[in-house]
């Protein structure tokens, strides 16, 4: 196929049925019907030209000389110029005739073509499907921020995080819920998870340490070891908190082995955690 760019290419009788079948299944082809002597087609091709660059390698410019490709002008029973028909998967799914402003031409556009998060999102499941969550969970947030908290990718989120036995994060992001929402049947199953978990979460060590601190609220060698024990039950962030409130009342507790516990248990967390970014700032703050 004679290709000028990668993004743009002219059509003829001989690249007609690659373009149709094999570009089109990759991403959205856009075939654009013109002439020579017609004004409008000469306003609208620059507009055209410039999308699919935009657009890199989302979208195929597909351009049909009509004069000489009287063949194709007739297998689309194309009556007026200019004419856009876009394909996808072999078939048109929309079209439109005359000059469109950018604007809407652009918007056009978006509606058939993938949110921007969505090849983050399946990138994300393809991790998580290896069981790597923590990775997942990276491309997730992002996701999450990016569609405007679409409640599906925060549900994928929640599974993670129970992968993860961080019951804290899960109960977050489900207890968001609308009544609506929690119709969902992953969101039922992952309540399910998160009520077992949370049930379980208490063990027998933790509940006694608890129980001493409650008779003795300054002992640091209690919270010390609560939160030891609070890290190994995957309950991170009471963790953090416990041994953060060890740290303000002395900075250098067992000679620096509880900042180094508090270091390790956020670096455990993975890179760009929310919960690590926030406990990497309060100790920043209580020893700088």
């Amino acid at each position: 196929m004679q290709q000028p760019s990668v993004n743009i290419v002219d059509v003829t009788e001989a690249n007609f049925q690659q373009v149709m079948v094999e570009e089109s299944s990759q991403r959205l082809v856009l075939l654009d019907f013109w002439a020579d002597w017609c004004a409008p087609c000469k306003a609208l091709t620059p507009v055209l030209e410039k999308l699919a660059h935009e657009f890199n390698g989302q979208i195929l410019l597909a351009k049909i000389n009509a004069d000489e490709q009287q063949n194709i002008v007739a297998q689309f029973g194309i009556r007026s110029l200019p004419t856009v028909a876009i394909v996808k998967n072999g078939q048109p799914i929309d079209a439109f005739q005359g000059a469109e402003p950018e604007s809407a031409i652009r918007e056009r556009l978006q509606q058939h073509l993938p949110a921007p998060w969505e090849a983050g999102v399946r990138e994300a499941q393809a991790l998580a499907a290896e069981q790597k969550f923590d990775e997942a969970l990276v491309l997730l947030r992002e996701a999450y921020t990016v569609s405007g908290e679409l409640y599906e990718i925060g549900l994928m989120m929640a599974d993670c995080y129970l992968h993860l036995k961080r019951v804290k994060d899960a109960e977050v992001l489900l207890q968001s819920a609308t009544m609506e929402q929690q119709l969902h049947p992953h969101y039922k199953e992952l309540m399910s998870r998160l009520e077992l978990m949370l049930e379980a979460a208490d063990t027998p060590a933790i509940l006694e340490l608890q129980a001493k601190l409650a008779d003795d609220p300054d002992n640091l060698e209690l919270k010390y070891e609560l939160s030891i024990q609070l890290s190994q039950a995957e309950r991170i962030e009471e963790s953090l908190q416990t041994i953060l409130e060890v740290l303000q009342r002395d900075k250098n507790y067992k000679e620096g082995a509880a900042r180094k516990t508090m270091l390790d248990i956020i670096s455990s967390l993975g890179k760009g955690d929310p919960l690590a970014a926030k406990y990497q700032r309060k100790l920043f703050t209580l020893l700088y």
